[in-house]
């Protein structure tokens, strides 16, 4: 064929990635051009090129890597926002030079690392992913999966020494001191999710060596870090801390009713539940996810003034906000006395063990004190007693509000930044916003899935296949599973799981629904005390499926084939 190959990746944004996919497909339409269109998100790559792509011109959008196979193409690169705003005029500067692209390399040893905020959906897709494409290239590779139940098929130092690239796909700091010496390319999730191919041809071209003392290497450009990460590493290492807390605290009161916390109850069942859930794991979300904020940050050194920072704000009752506040001073304090304290050679080794964590605990500790904990504090007791005090429409608004965030982007910046919300207002005993995320984040799977089994006619053949799959990670509480069907068709399918989301969500905050443990869909219903208003919820979750399912059929249209 000739004409153009578009590659569209929106990086964490994969609704901009269909709406200009559907543009550039427009603009072909109208200036009579042959075009095929890849689409990368996080649940995989929709409408994938042949085996052995064709084109006059390769167009690159946004974070997308070069396919496989084009080799004789120069590609024409542009970002999300330029082809939203002209399609044409992206398409006509598609057709700019042809040169030869680097030929393959010869087989490598590649060991890899995969991880995500929530150690549960991305993680393991990312490292499918770069097993296929290793394979796929003629590859050896093993990947370390660093997900929720915590490292397997771990590297070992055999491994690490063989290989010729270690290669990171991970949204979260992973620990790269055992790499010394070895060529590192670090990259987020996506990248291996949509394009394992690419991904692996381009870390084998720009892996650096990491430092034999180093404990991080240079990100390529488009990874570079960020507050955003540095905020979901500190989430990632607190959910455990919550959940557990939550669950006992659950059960605690299953035990011994809602006063097991008091001194009626010491020594029995139902109080030693509620003291290691409640005074101890729950005690502990905060410093941890100070900490590990600041480790993202600074790594290991800001690990301590990092958690001293997080107990300090609970102690001075800052809450969440407060345990944000000292990760990001504590990381980025240590980070900068890390580059600008220079020692002899001889006292290097006190800078990590000594130096490091004392004045890092020190600034932050004071910093705490006499600057951001009062305020904090103040500002968090007014979020939290507004919270507790909303009723009627203010709780319908905010339900309706979390339920849209977290239909928007399935998984994406939206998305988790109204489930850290939801998670962090369990430390201060607010509830409810949890529940409603919760809901609202099951609902576009479920509405998509009882929607292919309602109205046929509006699904192909191979999405109807894939919707009891989606059905299942609906109920598991994985919103990634709606994004292949939104891709499709993503101007009547998004505006569809927004509103039954939103329904879902307005509807928990209505019947006062209150959920004590961040994750784990339907499976967690049935643990005495650990979502309130039971019945009111399950109603507000089939609400808001039926509303989703319903609106499909409005929206989209019939299916050719």
């Amino acid at each position: 064929m000739s004409g153009v190959i578009a590659v569209v990746e929106g990086g964490d944004n994969p609704v901009q990635a269909m709406l200009a996919a559907e543009a550039l497909r427009q603009a072909a339409r109208k200036g009579g051009r042959e075009l095929t269109v890849e689409i990368r998100t996080p649940r995989g790559v929709l409408h994938p090129l042949p085996a052995k792509p064709e084109a006059d011109a390769l167009l690159l959008v946004g974070d997308a890597a070069a396919p496989q196979g084009m080799d004789g193409l120069t590609p024409t690169r542009a970002r999300v926002e330029d082809v939203l705003a002209d399609a044409m005029a992206v398409l006509d500067r598609a057709w700019a030079g042809h040169a030869p692209a680097p030929a393959a390399s010869a087989a490598k040893r590649i060991v890899a690392i995969t991880s995500c905020p929530t150690g549960i959906a991305h993680t393991f897709m990312a490292a499918e992913g770069l097993e296929g494409a290793a394979k796929a290239l003629g590859h050896s590779i093993k990947v370390e999966t660093q997900g929720s139940v915590g490292a397997q098929n771990t590297l070992t130092a055999e491994d690490i020494a063989a290989a010729d690239l270690v290669l990171i796909a991970a949204d979260t700091q992973v620990e790269l001191s055992r790499f010394g010496g070895k060529r590192v390319f670090l990259s987020g999730t996506k990248p291996a999710i949509n394009g394992g191919q690419a991904l692996v041809a381009r870390a084998l071209a720009e892996a650096t060596v990491q430092g034999g003392g180093a404990t991080t290497a240079a990100p390529a450009k488009k990874q570079a870090t960020g507050p955003y990460k540095h905020l979901m590493t500190g989430v990632s290492f607190m959910l455990p801390f919550v959940v557990a807390g939550g669950l006992l605290v659950a059960l605690a009161f299953a035990f011994g009713g809602i006063y097991a916390f008091d001194d009626a109850h010491k020594g029995t069942f139902a109080g030693a539940l509620f003291q290691i859930g409640g005074r101890a794991a729950l005690a502990l979300m905060v410093p941890a996810l100070a900490g590990y904020i600041a480790y993202s940050i600074a790594d290991r050194p800001g690990i301590a003034p990092g958690m001293i920072g997080g107990m300090i704000a609970g102690q001075l009752n800052a809450g969440f906000l407060g345990g944000i506040v000292a990760g990001f001073v504590a990381g980025y304090f240590v980070a900068w006395l890390n580059s600008n304290l220079k020692l002899p050679r001889t006292l290097e080794g006190l800078k990590p063990v000594l130096i490091l964590p004392v004045a890092g605990a020190l600034v932050t500790g004071l910093f705490m004190i006499y600057v951001a904990g009062g305020p904090v504090a103040t500002a968090l007791a007014a979020l939290t007693e507004f919270l507790r005090g909303m009723q009627g429409s203010g709780a319908i608004a905010l339900g309706l509000i979390i339920g849209a965030m977290m239909a928007f982007d399935m998984g994406g910046p939206v998305n988790k930044a109204a489930y850290a919300f939801s998670t962090g207002l369990i430390a201060s005993e607010v509830y409810a916003p949890m529940a409603a995320a919760m809901a609202a984040g099951m609902t576009p799977p479920l509405g998509l899935a009882l929607a292919a089994y309602l109205f046929r006619d509006r699904f192909t053949a191979e999405e109807r296949e894939a919707a009891p799959a989606a059905g299942v990670l609906g109920l598991a509480f994985i919103s990634e599973g709606a994004i292949p069907f939104a891709a499709k068709d993503p101007l009547r399918v998004i505006p569809s799981l927004v509103v039954g989301s939103a329904v879902a969500g307005a509807l928990s905050m209505m019947v006062g629904a209150e959920l004590r443990v961040p994750h784990g869909g339907i499976f967690v219903l049935p643990i005495p005390n650990a979502v309130s208003h039971l019945l009111g919820y399950i109603v507000a979750l089939v609400a808001g499926t039926v509303v989703t399912a319903l609106m499909l059929r409005v929206l989209k249209k019939p299916a050719i084939a």
